[in-house]
């Protein structure tokens, strides 16, 4: 299946992947970093999936039910229509998944196919059949039971079923897991009303939104992706639900997104707070306190789910890749980088949460410590915000978001009373903004440039006037947008950079990111040209898949998503510029990007 052709069903706790097919093909129990039970997304159905589809069909459509997470799978066949609803309970523990088969008309011959494999898709379970109707798989630490109400048999460490449904009939199936040792967990007594109970709490979640816009069907499934991608326990939002889906397909950047990345922080805590969800803004932002306790310069770029600072690289030799890109990576060796931009969002996002009066215990404490680390740490070399492998530059991005550290700073001191050594700051904040108009642009080209000494373009300068650097009315900023929009623009949709102009220690190439493309709209909003802004936003929007998912790029020569998926900083920047963009419309007037206030 293509990227595109899967949805994802969410608990607060973990994630699944269902293709098109009524496929589950990637499922990680009990947590989103948990070794994968269901791995064929990144090998064969050997490597474990969950599929329940009708022997034979014609045509089939799905949709979320309005306002949930809850999928709803149509098949049309020679005999009938059936349909099949998914759901992860939110409300049940242990981590629960509901599968629902309801003959809509006639009747359908159905077959059912479970594939447990433990570990990534390497551990074949013991299996033995449950007096109560279904088995139980078990191997090392982890348990799995299935209960319905057709017979199962096993065939070649499958487990399958071959059945019949009616018109008016559901039948259930029920997935739970369990550590192993444990006994067996109570059974959940009515699926049908579980996934009742989860219905209307995702639609009163989302009733809770506050956005006003021509574009409220795209920000409500976005900020319901947002949701579902946040840890419950914790507050820490995932990157993606997944690993190694590649950025090049048949290539090697394949990475692991299940963790906590600091400079979401920000533009995730904006697009929450702008659309009215406060306790989630203000458990993130307790999430990155807990996390970033500890000397500044201990700083990580990324966390787990629960705050864990190592994050181990390893890959994955037995699982042959997503349309054959390999490696398959478990953990990520970026953690260890030095990365100084992540002050700069750290530091932005405090500032962000105290305009919107979500201040955390302590936070100002932990705030103070790391700019005074960032006093000196600015002048040395870094992997930048995309986390290069090929060594350290002076990027332009990360001095510019130091500045930021230290601007939050003195906004803090000014405006909210708070005890800091503002004239140091602001002399520290003048000689890093000189520094950076003077090394960090070129001339000739007329733009900012990704590194000092360097000819590269790099989308993340489009960050200059949002995180106000610089007026978006200087001609040096006006030429950088020019620039990028001539140098890294295919198709409409943005580049990150060109690979093959700069050192990230990579061979091959990536598709247009879809989060500076959406970047690139927020800096034409503050140019006053909105209808572009408009046009550019309308591309991304065209893009998503059927149920609204993007992921991390968009391979324009393929026209299809690729990197991880669902991909949070792409809903992130899709809330927050149809956020901006109905402010402009609104008020039809050149906005301020409101957090460079």
């Amino acid at each position: 299946m293509r990227i595109e052709d899967y949805a994802m069903l969410g608990n607060f706790r973990s994630a699944a992947l269902v293709s098109l097919e009524g496929s589950i093909d990637w499922l990680c129990l009990p947590g989103f970093d948990s070794p994968a039970c269901f791995a064929a997304l990144l090998g064969t159905e050997e490597n474990g999936r969950w599929q329940i589809r009708p022997r034979e069909y014609i045509v089939n459509s799905r949709r979320y039910c309005p306002g949930t997470l809850i999928l709803e799978t149509d098949f049309e066949t020679s005999t009938g229509a059936v349909r099949i609803t998914d759901c992860m309970l939110n409300d049940h523990e242990p981590p629960t998944l509901v599968r629902l088969v309801e003959g809509l008309r006639g009747e359908v011959e159905m077959t059912m196919d479970l594939v447990i494999r433990f570990d990534y898709g390497s551990i074949v379970p013991w299996v033995t059949k449950n007096p109560f109707g279904g088995i139980k798989a078990v191997a090392g630490p982890d348990a799995l039971r299935l209960r319905t109400t057709v017979p199962l048999v096993g065939h070649d460490f499958h487990t399958q079923s071959e059945f019949k449904v009616r018109e008016n009939e559901t039948i259930p199936f029920v997935l739970t897991w369990a550590k192993a040792h444990y006994d067996t967990p109570a059974e959940l007594e009515d699926p049908v009303d579980a996934v009742e109970r989860c219905r209307l709490w995702w639609r009163e979640w989302i009733g809770r939104c506050t956005y006003e816009g021509p574009y409220k069907e795209a920000v409500d499934r976005s900020l319901i992706t947002l949701k579902a991608l946040i840890y419950g326990p914790t507050g820490g939002m995932v990157a993606a639900p997944t690993t190694s889906l590649p950025e090049d397909l048949g290539g090697v950047r394949n990475w692991d997104y299940r963790y906590c990345w600091v400079r979401d922080s920000t533009f995730m805590l904006y697009s929450l707070l702008m659309a009215g969800y406060r306790e989630e803004a203000r458990e993130w932002e307790n999430w990155l306190l807990r996390a970033v306790a500890g000397t500044p310069s201990q700083l990580n770029l990324m966390y787990g789910l629960r705050g864990e600072r190592r994050l181990t690289e390893i890959t994955i030799p037995w699982l042959s890749g997503y349309e054959g890109s390999v490696p398959v990576r478990v953990g990520n060796a970026a953690y260890a980088q030095t990365q100084l931009d992540v002050f700069g969002e750290l530091l932005d996002s405090f500032h962000v949460g105290r305009m919107s009066g979500i201040d955390g215990a302590g936070s100002w404490r932990v705030e103070s410590k790391l700019v005074e680390y960032i006093e000196t740490a600015w002048k040395e070399p870094d992997h930048g915000i995309w986390e290069v492998r090929g060594g350290s530059q002076h990027f332009v991005h990360s001095k510019v978001m130091a500045w930021v550290a230290v601007d939050r700073a003195i906004k803090a001191v000014e405006r909210f009373g708070l005890d800091g050594p503002v004239e140091r700051w602001r002399s520290v904040a003048q000689e890093i903004h000189a520094e950076v108009c003077e090394k960090g642009y070129d001339r000739e080209l007329g733009s900012f440039v990704q590194s000092y000494e360097s000819r590269v373009l790099d989308a993340s300068l489009l960050m200059l006037p949002l995180v106000g650097f610089l007026p978006v009315e200087d001609e040096r900023i006006a030429g950088t947008i020019r620039a990028i929009r001539k140098g890294l623009t295919r198709d409409g949709f943005v580049l990150r950079y060109a690979p093959e102009e700069t050192e990230d220690g990579l061979t091959g190439g990536e598709g247009a990111f879809l989060a500076c493309t959406l970047w690139l709209a927020d800096c034409l909003i503050l140019q006053g040209n909105i209808d572009q802004a408009t046009e550019i936003f309308e591309r991304v929007l065209a893009i998503r898949n059927d149920v609204g998912l993007l992921s991390e790029e968009y391979h324009w020569g393929l026209g299809r998503l690729v990197g991880n998926f669902p991909q949070a900083f792409s809903h992130v920047g899709l809330i927050n510029t149809a956020q901006n963009l109905a402010s402009a419309i609104r008020t039809g007037r050149l906005q301020r990007y409101p957090r460079a206030e």
